[in-house]
């Protein structure tokens, strides 16, 4: 029965959030406790990062820095160092005071960003498949949500099959419209994997400067990309400094998800307008934990690679086990989630199988059609989270090929 208030006679649920129920995520997590399940579903890693990192957060707790209000930007320590890791890493030079704003993780760097930029009959084009969160947060926005579908294809190499998701450039371009506000990037590309290379994010600037656009690109997962690929911020393209807001985390780099520390870099009237929604939704958080991330960014480059191996190495594992099982693997470039298709195994549908799944092999997967806005693209795709511990991916392993017969 639908609660209505006894004034209006609507529904109690705001009309743009009516489409947004319970996350698929609530629903596998719950199903992977009921059943014991392995939980490959939700991305978050099951250990802790660097313990001279955690150890930073308690040194902060015990000397009383960030237990009480932190200043709204974030605290000068980490807005320091997130401008010395832009620098060091890809060239782009911020000023800490006006050119950085710390946030409660990268999904509310996307509200603030998307509610401070968008306003209601503005169009916001995103990459489909996409993170649930932006179309939330487009719709809180009163935002017209524009899906451009990265699409799946197969090339043949030296006798071996290789499966990515590619953005078509010119889909790209006809999406955009007089109406058209902004454009929302995700690379690497959460949930697919793919990382778009110099061709691909060269054409998306010359479009955004074309058509006089800002761009929003979520970078959470610059530090997991594998093989050949490179992470190349949109904003070090020539005329992207200006009209980019970058997002970046700690949670993705440093396996320290509760902390929820991320932040923006942009121009300062970008940012300036960011902090002016931010203010109203946290106000400030994780202060103690600004502290820690602000010495995690100043890390050497070895743990970075290192970090880097470990997830690849993980990748392989479950991504070889996943083909021994009978799936069609699409091999991430980055991230720490591997896309599959299960039209191999005889099924075609993903919300039936992976909420069969728990029952049948005692694995949770995510169904890639939550994602969608044309839920029938998606309907085959079948996400699993990598961002275990090599044991657990080694008895998921088992307990799928087993399913597989």
């Amino acid at each position: 029965m639908t609660v209505m208030t006894s004034s209006a006679r609507r529904p109690l649920l705001n009309r743009r959030l009516a489409e947004f129920g319970t996350t698929i995520f609530a629903e596998m997590s719950a199903l992977a406790l009921s059943t014991g399940s392995i939980n490959l579903g939700q991305g978050f890693p099951d250990t802790d990062g660097p313990e001279e990192i955690r150890e930073a957060a308690v040194r902060a707790l015990r000397d009383g820095r960030g237990n009480q209000y932190p200043p709204g930007p974030g605290v000068p320590e980490l807005r320091t160092a997130i401008t010395a890791h832009q620098e060091r890493r890809y060239g782009l030079t911020f000023d800490p005071d006006t050119e950085v704003l710390v946030t409660a993780g990268a999904t509310e760097a996307i509200a603030a960003a998307l509610l401070a930029l968008v306003e209601p009959g503005d169009e916001v084009i995103a990459l489909e498949p996409y993170y649930d969160s932006y179309a939330a947060c487009i719709a809180m926005a009163g935002g017209t949500r524009v899906p451009v579908t990265l699409r799946p294809h197969e090339d043949t190499h030296d006798g071996v099959v290789h499966r990515r998701f590619r953005l078509d450039l010119d889909e790209l371009r006809d999406a955009v419209t007089d109406n058209t506000r902004l454009l929302l990037i995700n690379t690497p590309h959460n949930p697919t994997g793919t990382v778009l290379t110099r061709e691909e994010l060269t054409a998306i600037a010359e479009l955004a400067v074309e058509r006089d656009l800002l761009v929003v690109t979520d970078e959470v997962y610059e530090h997991l990309v594998f093989d050949e690929a490179e992470h190349i911020p949109l904003a070090t393209l020539p005329g992207m400094r200006g009209r980019t807001v970058t997002i970046g985390s700690a949670g993705k780099s440093f396996s320290f998800t509760g902390w929820k520390v991320g932040w923006v870099t942009a121009a300062p009237d970008l940012v300036a307008a960011v902090r002016s929604a931010k203010q109203f939704l946290t106000y400030v958080a994780s202060g103690p934990f600004q502290y820690a991330v602000a010495e995690a960014l100043a890390l050497p480059d070895t743990y970075f690679e290192a970090f880097r191996a470990d997830m690849r190495a993980k990748r392989d594992l479950l991504g070889a086990g996943l083909a021994e099982a009978g799936f069609a693997v699409f091999r991430p470039a980055g991230t720490y989630f591997i896309t599959t298709d299960i039209r191999p195994l005889g099924e075609s549908d993903g919300f039936a199988f992976c909420r069969a799944l728990p029952e049948r092999a005692g694995v949770v997967a995510i169904p890639n059609a939550v994602f969608y806005d044309h839920r029938d693209a998606g309907a085959p795709f079948v996400r699993f989270a990598f961002c275990k511990q090599t044991s657990v991916l080694e008895e998921a392993v088992k307990r799928l090929k087993t399913f597989a017969g």
